[in-house]
């Protein structure tokens, strides 16, 4: 599959696959920037992409920054849309947070989306319970 990439900033780069199995493409920041703890900001990443109807893109946040307590927000790219995309990063963690111009914080990765047709239930077969609701059926347990 080929994507098409949309440039919004001459400096944007094309997000890359390291590796032909990778499963997402690096993303490369602007410019540099921090990001305090608790912080949440929306960085524009210069570019956009063509996502082909039938599918979904989504921004992850790369290992080796989650484990500093970086977390970037999954917002879904609908097939669609045609303009930047930008990054929503929150500082989880204790300190600050920098990065420099071509850091990789994060990668994007596209998936197949299926479009279901809501439709009003008419009957209700289960409660209304929210987390963890089922501990309370009374049907017999399976041991394995």
């Amino acid at each position: 599959m080929k994507i098409k990439f949309i440039r919004f900033n001459e400096n944007a780069k094309l997000p890359i696959r390291k590796h032909y199995s990778d499963t997402g493409a690096d993303i490369y920041m602007l410019k540099r920037g921090s990001i305090a703890p608790g912080e949440t900001q929306v960085i524009p990443l210069g570019f956009g992409i063509d996502v082909p109807n039938g599918y979904t893109a989504r921004i992850q946040t790369r290992t080796s920054i989650a484990k500093q307590g970086i977390f970037i927000q999954q917002c879904a790219i609908d097939a669609g849309y045609k303009g930047e995309i930008h990054m929503i990063i929150t500082n989880i963690g204790d300190t600050d947070f920098s990065w420099q111009w071509n850091d990789r914080l994060g990668y994007i990765e596209v998936y197949p989306c299926v479009y279901p047709d809501f439709v009003e239930e008419l009957g209700e077969e289960r409660g209304q319970g929210a987390f963890g609701s089922t501990n309370g059926d009374k049907r017999e347990s399976v041991v394995w």
